[in-house]
């Protein structure tokens, strides 16, 4: 039997993708009714709040998919909003009745915390570049920017626009994370606001309330199913990296250096107490290596051999850690960085973007050991 124009309509607009939540809009019970009268047909979707920001996306993708089968002539859409009682139905059909820190014990997610022992030696730029690298390897990517006093990420990310921050959609008591090169992103840089509305203010906290923001960030912030979290850690060994480790009792670490021996000797530092709190160093990043420069010669800025000094020091009996990567020194780095686009898609071909792919096809390929891991299965 041929189906109906409304069921037609209902399965094109069902498929339409939700752009924050990234499910279709059947799945998450936006669309409300589909009426054909004649040739004419009227779409009615719910919106999730007030104010959605992918209000407009969602009318033109709906309109399309409708238009696709019935002709843009017929086609109507009516825009409404979720009541709160189905927005609480939203949540916990998304993340379960209760909120839980999906990436702790037996998360199927790798996690990953991208550390170094002091600030300067490019951890965030690493870590924002190695994150859009990921994405584009079609792997589902998110990140937390852990650095709450240094965060730069929304920076590094491009999605600072004068001056600002997008502000994340709050969907009851579930956040949204803003998305950026196909990378799911939360940065406390997102939540501030100085006295005069403008943004970012500046924070001034002590380890509970730290402890408190990444918790939020993990149990509040909606990623949906990832297969790597990056966290990019603040420098030092302090109370961040003792809550990630509480937190994220499964959690790899990547450690930055600089070839330089200051940077070195607190790399390894940052290393060891992320043993001491049961994570796994999986590799050393060395940033900042020597400059090619256009005669073909190379430059030593900051010295040579830190990153397998840092690697051998952290390596044990039967725990190699391994060098996993050099990333030479670049302009194209740093002020792609500046100008709010990672240098992995503006200049793929820089030298500092083929290591930080290169980085990644190392990771993606190695994937995570489950053994000896707790795994969420039941037996019946």
């Amino acid at each position: 039997m041929t189906a109906s124009l409304e069921d037609r309509v209902r399965d094109a607009v069902g498929r339409v993708s939700d752009p924050e939540l990234r499910r279709p809009l059947a799945e998450l019970d936006m669309v409300r009714g589909v009426t054909a009268d004649g040739d004419d047909v009227r779409v009615e979707i719910a919106l999730t709040i007030v104010g959605c920001p992918a209000a407009d996306r969602i009318e033109r993708d709906v309109r399309q998919a409708a238009a696709s089968v019935a002709g843009d002539e017929h086609v109507t859409i009516d825009v409404g909003v979720m009541t709160p009682e189905q927005r609480r139905a939203l949540t916990e059909r998304l993340r379960g009745p209760q909120k839980r820190n999906p990436f702790g014990e037996g998360t199927l997610t790798r996690v990953i915390a991208v550390t170094s022992g002091k600030g300067g030696v490019g951890k965030s730029t690493v870590t924002a570049n190695l994150a859009v690298a990921l994405a584009r390897r079609g792997l589902s990517v998110g990140l937390v920017d852990a650095d709450v006093h240094g965060f730069s990420i929304p920076q590094l990310l491009g999605l600072v626009e004068d001056g600002e921050a997008p502000s994340p959609t709050q969907v009851g008591d579930m956040i949204l994370p803003p998305i950026a090169h196909d990378v799911k992103t939360i940065s406390i840089g997102m939540f501030l606001r100085q006295s005069d509305g403008s943004s970012p203010g500046a924070v001034m906290w002590r380890g509970p309330m730290l402890h408190r923001t990444l918790q939020q960030f993990l149990t509040d912030v909606f990623f949906g199913d990832l297969d790597i979290l990056l966290l990019d850690m603040p420098p030092g060994t302090g109370d961040i990296a003792i809550s990630a480790g509480h937190l994220l009792p499964g959690a790899e670490v990547l450690v930055v250096t600089t070839p330089q021996p200051a940077a070195r000797d607190v790399a390894i530092r940052s290393g060891l107490v992320a043993r001491e709190v049961g994570q796994r160093v999986m590799g050393v990043v060395e940033n900042m290596a020597a400059l090619t420069l256009p005669d073909g010669s190379t430059m030593d800025l900051f010295g040579t051999g830190g990153g397998d000094e840092v690697a051998r020091a952290l390596s044990s009996d039967g725990d190699e850690v391994p060098l996993l990567a050099s990333i030479p020194l670049s302009p194209a780095l740093r002020e792609d960085g500046d100008a709010g686009s990672p240098v992995v898609v503006a200049h793929p071909e820089d030298p500092s973007a083929r290591a930080i792919d290169e980085l990644a096809a190392r990771i993606a390929g190695a994937g995570r050991g489950l053994a000896g891991r707790r795994l969420p299965v039941a037996l019946s």
